[in-house]
């Protein structure tokens, strides 16, 4: 496996402002620290970038500073500098833990609304903070669930009307293929999303109508009386998910990134959310066709589930040109 390793030193007559901002910096970017002060991260653009960005910055203030490729250390194997990335996470995520639980004991407490609204604000800020640290979680740490899943037994708490007890019929993909499928025209997040599912998972040759009415045999989802949409507080690509057993990180991921943006519960708060809703609303300004919003959407989602499960490998491919 293939590291990067960030070595540096700053002025010695600097005072302890520059080293605690950059002891923060590194710390936001999820690098750890084996041996010997050294700094590493796993061999990815986005992380040889924020490296080279400071390295360059302590240069500029009289530092040295030094970007190294590392694929090998001495000592250490691939697996304990990962579980080196794990603890690291851990502990932060165990942060999060601790202040969940002790909106839960405020929330045993305190009825009034307005109560439940500062318990509700202390949650999103918990959301936001398991976003950043999601976005540095290099290799999927076994506690990101965890703490997601009390966030999000919270929330039902606050709101118990909003989450039912859902029992979810199981679907078998062999039964699936061939057949043809239906939804909406002028497709949006949603039905992008599972257009994709259905392509990558179930059918790579399924066809997909875009219609406001099914014909006989045809499977409809995310369709009024359709087969498969929404249940409950889930959207209709959680409910396929769901049904055909399908289940990774980047699934997951994507699962929790169409939620927020088809239902905007605030029940999620991961970093790519923004930026996919900016694109998916560029496209439903423009004059493209069903067929080129589904090209564009399987693209999109295909690119985003990549690089989720990339993360989650700590692989990285170097560019071409």
């Amino acid at each position: 496996m293939n590291w990067l390793v960030f070595s540096y030193s700053l002025p010695t007559q600097s005072s302890s402002s520059p080293r605690v901002t950059l002891w923060r910096r590194l710390r936001r970017l999820g690098a750890i620290s084996p041996a010997g002060g050294v700094q590493v991260l796993p061999a990815r653009d986005d992380c040889l970038e924020a490296f080279q960005w400071l390295a360059q910055e302590i240069r500029q203030a009289g530092g040295e500073a030094l970007v190294m490729h590392v694929e090998q250390f001495e000592g250490l194997t691939d697996q304990q500098l990962i579980d080196l990335f794990h603890a690291a996470r851990e502990e932060e995520y165990a942060e999060i833990d601790a202040r969940a639980a002790e909106l839960e004991k405020a929330m045993s407490k305190r009825t009034k609304p307005d109560d439940r609204a500062q318990i509700r604000e202390g949650i999103d800020k918990l959301h936001r903070r398991h976003a950043e640290i999601t976005r540095v979680d290099y290799f999927d740490s076994p506690a990101r669930g965890r703490a997601a899943a009390r966030l999000a037994a919270i929330e039902q708490s606050l709101a118990p009307g909003a989450s039912q007890s859902l029992k979810i019929e199981l679907a078998v993909i062999r039964d699936y293929q061939g057949k043809r499928w239906i939804t909406r025209p002028r497709p949006h997040v949603d039905r992008l999303a599972c257009a994709w599912l259905i392509r990558r998972f179930i059918d790579p040759g399924a066809t997909i109508r875009y219609a406001t009415a099914p014909k006989p045999n045809e499977i409809a989802f995310d369709m009024d009386e359709g087969q498969f949409g929404h249940r409950g507080n889930l959207c209709t690509f959680e409910m396929m998910r769901l049904a055909f057993g399908l289940d990774d990180a980047g699934l997951r991921a994507i699962a929790e990134i169409v939620h927020e943006i088809d239902l905007r519960d605030g029940r999620y708060a991961r970093p790519e959310i923004s930026g996919i809703d900016t694109i998916l609303a560029g496209w439903s300004q423009s004059d493209m066709s069903d067929a080129e919003l589904e090209s564009q959407g399987i693209a999109l989602f295909e690119g985003v589930y990549a690089s989720i499960l990339m993360v989650g490998t700590g692989v990285s491919k170097k560019k071409k040109g």
